[in-house]
Order: C-alpha cells, then structure tokens, then sequence
C-alpha cells in the first residue's frame, strides 16, 4: 500500500502531466484521490498543477472541510465537485479536472462525444455526455455531473472542461487522456469530410471485448441508462439499443428527437 507521501508524489506527477500536455494553463484543473473512508488528498487552489511539490497538497474529509493543509495553501475551489463523485460512486478513487483543447472546445460548442469512430475510445470510454453548465465552485456543478455519475466515467463540463474518475490516479489521469485524444481524432476527421461512424452491430462487438476484458467502472456495455432510469443516453441506446428493448414507446421518441438535434449539431 502507498504511502500518503507517495500518493501526494504521484498526484504532483499527473499534475505535472496535464500542465505539460498542455490540459491545462496557469493555475487551472484540479486533482484528487480518495486515501481513506473519510479522508482525501487534493491540489490547493491558486497554484500551477505543473510547479507542485508533495507540501503543497492538501487534506479533506467528505465534506471538503481542511484536515490538513500547509501555511499558504487551501483546498481547490472545485473540490465540491469531487466530492459529489466519491459520494455517489463508492467505486471511484480518484478525480481529475482539466481543460483539454480539443474535449474543452467540443464542450464549448456544446457537442457531446458520442460518435462511435474508434475502437479504443468506445471500450475506454463508451462515449462522454455533457453536463449542463454550473457557475464555479458552487452546487450548480455537483448537480449537473451527478445526472452522469452512474453510467459514464467521463463528463464535460459545459463551457468549461472536462471530468474523469476512475479505481486509481492514473487510470482516471488515462481517462483525461483518451478523452481528449478521442475529442481531437473526431474534430480532425470532421475537417477531411466526417468521420466513419462504425455500425451498430461493431459497436456491439466492441462492447462485448470490453465485457470479457471485465474493465471496472460505468459504460454502456454494462448499462443502458434510458432503460435504467428513462434517460436517454448516446450510441448505447440510440443506436446499438435501436430495437428499444426495454425502452418504452415515449422514451424511444426522447432518444430519436435528442438524436436529431445531436446530429443537427454535428451538421450532419
């Protein structure tokens, strides 16, 4: 088991891997990790992820409230944010926020990720939904992440970025990444003409590596969030779900209406 000093180590590494990678600028994203059943470490606020060192991290319980923190540093304006995904995914360990280019940009315009174009992004990632815009460091984005917490790993940030979580640091640090790389793949496919897409049936085989792989998190391999809860989600239910099992007739008229105005916005 690590060491909190090694956990504070590696949180400082993913820091300096999002500012180098240019996901993030000045003093932006947030990190955090889960170290207890009521304790977590997180990056302070007003400070660049790319110039940390393991004293400047800081200590917080489920509420976001100080256990301990170094003279100078506070806890990150957003850490309410993170603690709505501990708290509503026991599963989870660790966060990571940024503003990637490209996922930032689509978060943006207000296109969600949801065209299936490339195998590895639909076993990582499924596809990544959009939640609606919050003012920062207030309730408003909690809120807004919640709608997706249970079925997808991944989340952007109405004009303002994006959000991953994951069982580790680094495999939610791999989903930033997959995120944005997926982001940059779709916009540069849409300037050669649009991409693509795979059909419903590869994408269904794709699912089903992901089934055997046994892959932790929420995904659309393993839940079809309209027939869960009535919402509609995005190529899981809108395509590779067409059949609308257990959709009943107003929910599938919810996906097709939500599916035209997503394609009108793609400008397909």
């Amino acid at each position: 088991m690590k060491s909190e000093y090694e956990i504070k180590k590696e949180i400082c590494d993913i820091g300096k891997r999002i500012y180098d990678r240019g996901m993030v600028a000045a003093n932006d994203g947030n990190i955090s990790v889960k170290i207890g059943p009521n304790e977590y470490l997180c990056t302070p606020t007003g400070v660049s992820k790319g110039f940390m060192t393991p004293d400047f991290i800081c200590k917080v319980d489920g509420e976001g409230k100080v256990i301990q923190a170094n003279a100078g540093f506070k806890p990150s304006s957003e850490i309410k944010m993170h603690m709505r995904v501990y708290k509503e995914r026991p599963d989870v360990n660790a966060v990571v926020h940024a503003h990637p280019m490209y996922a930032t940009s689509f978060a943006i315009a207000g296109i969600p990720l949801t065209q299936p174009i490339m195998p590895e992004a639909i076993i990582a990632l499924g596809c990544v939904p959009i939640a609606k815009y919050g003012r920062p460091s207030t309730e408003e984005i909690p809120d807004a992440v919640s709608e997706h917490l249970q079925y997808f790993d991944a989340v952007l940030l109405e004009n303002h970025g994006a959000l991953t979580f994951s069982d580790s640091l680094l495999n939610a640090y791999y989903k930033m990444e997959s995120t944005e790389f997926y982001a940059q793949l779709l916009y540069q496919s849409k300037v050669l003409g649009g991409p693509k897409e795979f059909t419903p049936q590869q994408v269904e085989d794709l699912y089903e590596i992901r089934r055997k792989f046994g892959l932790p998190g929420k995904h659309p391999a393993n839940l079809c969030p309209n027939a869960k809860s009535g919402k509609p989600s995005c190529h899981s239910c809108s395509k590779a779900c067409s059949s609308n099992k257990g959709c009943d007739a107003d929910e599938a008229a919810l996906i097709a209406e939500i599916t035209k105005k997503v394609m009108a916005q793609m400008g397909k």
